[in-house]
Protein backbone atom coordinates (compact mmCIF):
# COMPACT_ATOMS: atom_id res chain seq x y z
CA UNK A 1 0.00 0.00 0.00
CA UNK A 2 1.92 3.41 -1.27
CA UNK A 3 -0.15 5.60 1.38
CA UNK A 4 0.92 6.28 5.03
CA UNK A 5 -0.18 7.72 7.54
CA UNK A 6 1.66 11.19 8.96
CA UNK A 7 1.32 13.42 11.92
CA UNK A 8 0.94 17.06 11.24
CA UNK A 9 1.90 19.42 14.19
CA UNK A 10 2.12 23.03 14.79
CA UNK A 11 5.41 24.83 14.59
CA UNK A 12 4.06 28.20 16.02
CA UNK A 13 3.07 27.09 19.26
CA UNK A 14 6.48 26.02 20.47
CA UNK A 15 8.00 29.28 20.32
CA UNK A 16 5.10 31.08 21.77
CA UNK A 17 5.40 28.06 24.83
CA UNK A 18 2.01 27.17 24.32
CA UNK A 19 0.41 23.35 23.45
CA UNK A 20 0.95 22.18 19.64
CA UNK A 21 -2.25 21.04 18.30
CA UNK A 22 -1.72 17.78 15.70
CA UNK A 23 -3.72 16.62 13.05
CA UNK A 24 -3.83 12.86 11.41
CA UNK A 25 -3.59 12.69 7.48
CA UNK A 26 -2.30 10.43 4.46
CA UNK A 27 0.14 10.84 2.16
CA UNK A 28 1.37 8.77 -0.65
CA UNK A 29 4.83 8.25 -0.24
CA UNK A 30 5.47 7.47 -4.45
CA UNK A 31 4.05 10.92 -5.01
CA UNK A 32 5.27 13.12 -1.42
CA UNK A 33 8.91 11.90 -1.13
CA UNK A 34 8.79 15.19 1.13
CA UNK A 35 7.75 16.59 4.42
CA UNK A 36 4.12 17.62 4.75
CA UNK A 37 3.19 21.43 5.39
CA UNK A 38 -0.57 22.84 5.52
CA UNK A 39 -2.24 25.73 7.46
CA UNK A 40 -4.43 24.03 10.32
CA UNK A 41 -6.06 25.98 12.58
CA UNK A 42 -4.65 25.50 16.13
CA UNK A 43 -7.11 26.15 19.25
CA UNK A 44 -4.88 27.13 21.56
CA UNK A 45 -3.33 29.95 19.41
CA UNK A 46 -7.37 30.29 18.04
CA UNK A 47 -5.49 31.31 14.46
CA UNK A 48 -4.23 28.95 11.10
CA UNK A 49 -0.63 28.24 11.83
CA UNK A 50 1.79 26.11 9.69
CA UNK A 51 1.54 22.50 10.54
CA UNK A 52 4.23 20.11 9.37
CA UNK A 53 4.84 16.55 9.51
CA UNK A 54 7.05 15.24 12.43
CA UNK A 55 8.77 11.72 11.89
Amino acid sequence: MPREQVILECTEAKAEKKPASRYFGTKNKKLQTGRLEFRKYNPFLRRHTLHREIK
